[in-house]
């Protein structure tokens, strides 16, 4: 087992990668703590809003050229930055674990979404993003083309609970499609993002390409819309509101993924062994710090003994360690602040009545910020873990009497992030599916099979987002449609020649003809 005081290779790490961050007074600084140990980890410059504005310039400088090149290089730098990944990836997981707490498993889970992301686009993007021929409106006499040009400068903001795929993975097909990007992680989690960017320009990205800028979001946040021509902003839906209202003063579009109070469904014909340890999964990665991570679990009733019972007793043999190796089941929350709303939540169910099973207290003795997985029964409407997501490792079980009661209320909550359905019948599982309001759904799975499949959309219905990242969205979202009509032979209009009344016949009887033919839209 390698404790965190035994990497002597992160800190020198961590302080070149501080100095990658160009903020006009490098005096200003902030302390990063290790979220394992709750100590000092490195130290990380401030940016203001003149150095997001001069970041901005930067960026834009480059991004010119950028554009320029042939999609084939930019794709190949794709390529390389994913071999680059895997070859390093001992060190950002060192990083990862540090400044983010979580379980390594957890944290291979982004070197893993951050490869897979490279190497899709690195593939697809020329099918996205090439000149598509469309239909002109006087079929052979108009020759219509769609272009695909890009925005120009990105502006990303990310949370601290996945700094390396939050941080860089919305950024590379951005990249592909030839803009710049200016990027704001979560000032509690800065190296992940930093070191993805070296990488990137070991690559063969350009220099400068994209620029990180650290700080606070309180005051960065507006500055970084207001340089922006598109926004990509993950966190919770309280701070997502805001920015999108600053995104439609200026008229620049969005993409948001924000907050879940996701629900798991177990149907009375679910092999309950696998379902219990798929709930183990769904509920407990990264110490349940994750948007699309399970919060309620329904359970029919001739199920729930069988399913208690046995996802109880995999919750209590968790285990919880602060290793920089593979041996943690689960890692830390974050800092203080997150454990302090766990502790809150579970408390407040307890004193009005819930029970619990598993878990239910802080873990000091491993480390600060420890919380047991925790697994609650009797939660109701009035306690704080009944709606407001905790984002924490706590999950709480409802009884259900059938499968139309445990849709109901999986669906009754103003979020709609990413559900999970149990069930030995696929097909009933997809009809399930989709009378569920979530934006991903997994079948016999918790989430990464949903979230891995990057030829598909990912995102949120109702409260947990707007737009969507992966597969054809999450590149084209990153351009401009440009429409390039070209006339030949006869205008589209009255001719010179023609009286405006003949015009007219004549173009209402070439209409009829139209609605009749074959294949013509």
């Amino acid at each position: 087992m390698t404790a965190v005081s035994d990497s002597p290779k992160v800190a020198p790490l961590l302080q070149a990668l501080s100095g990658r961050v160009a903020a006009a007074d490098p005096s200003r600084q902030r302390e990063i703590t290790n979220a394992m140990t709750g100590k000092p980890l490195g130290r990380v410059p401030q940016c203001t809003r003149e150095d997001v504005v001069a970041a901005a310039e930067r960026a834009r400088a480059v991004q010119r050229g950028w554009a320029q090149r042939p999609l084939r290089e930019r794709a190949e730098v794709m390529l390389r930055f994913h071999g680059l990944m895997l070859e390093r990836q001992d060190e950002v997981l060192d990083i990862i674990q540090l400044e983010n707490g979580k379980a390594r498993v957890h944290a291979f889970e982004e070197v893993a979404d951050v490869c897979l992301t490279a190497r899709y686009y690195a593939h697809t993007a020329e099918k996205y993003l090439s000149p598509k021929r469309r239909q002109g409106v006087l079929l052979k006499l108009t020759e219509v083309w769609e272009h695909r040009p890009p925005k120009g400068l990105i502006g990303i903001i990310s949370p601290w609970n996945y700094p390396l795929t939050l941080g860089i993975s919305d950024a590379l097909p951005a990249i592909v499609a030839g803009n710049a990007v200016l990027a704001k992680p979560d000032n509690q989690t800065p190296f992940s993002a930093l070191w993805a960017v070296g990488l990137l320009e070991e690559a063969g990205m350009p220099e400068g390409l994209v620029q990180v800028v650290p700080g606070s979001g309180s005051e960065l946040g507006t500055a970084i819309i207001e340089q922006s021509d598109y926004l990509m902003f993950t966190g919770s839906t309280a701070t997502g509101r805001k920015v999108a209202a600053l995104a439609g003063e200026r008229l620049i579009d969005c993409s948001m993924e924000l907050g879940g109070k996701n629900a798991l469904l177990v149907l009375d014909d679910a092999d309950v062994r696998k379902a219990a340890t798929g709930a183990i999964r769904a509920a407990f990665s990264n110490a349940g710090q994750l948007c699309i991570s399970v919060e309620r679990i329904y359970v029919p009733t001739t199920l729930w003994d069988g399913f208690v019972d046995r996802f109880v007793a995999a919750a209590k043999a968790m285990r919880s360690s602060p290793a920089l190796d593979y041996s943690a089941d689960m890692g830390s929350l974050i800092n203080e602040a997150q454990l302090e709303t766990v502790t809150r939540h579970v408390d407040d169910a307890v004193q009005h009545g819930a029970t619990v099973l598993a878990g239910g207290r802080p873990r000091p003795d491993i480390g600060p910020y420890f919380y047991e997985p925790t697994i609650l029964t009797g939660v109701r409407e009035g306690m704080m873990a009944f709606a407001d997501e905790t984002f924490g490792p706590v999950v709480s079980l409802y009884p259900v009497r059938s499968e139309h009661e445990a849709i109901e209320k999986a669906n009754d909550s103003p979020y709609g992030l990413n559900f999970s359905v149990w069930t030995s019948d696929p097909r009933r599982g997809r009809r399930v599916a989709t009378q569920l309001q979530a934006g991903t759904v997994n079948v016999n799975e918790g989430y990464a099979a949903a979230w891995a499949s990057i030829d598909a959309p990912m995102g949120g219905m109702k409260a947990s987002g707007l737009g969507r990242r992966h597969g054809e969205h999450g590149i084209l979202k990153y351009t401009e449609p440009q429409t390039i009509a070209i006339e030949r032979g006869l205008p589209v209009g009255v001719p010179s020649w023609m009286r405006a009344d003949h015009y007219a016949r004549v173009m209402s009887s070439g209409l009829r003809v139209l609605r009749r033919l074959p294949g013509v839209k």
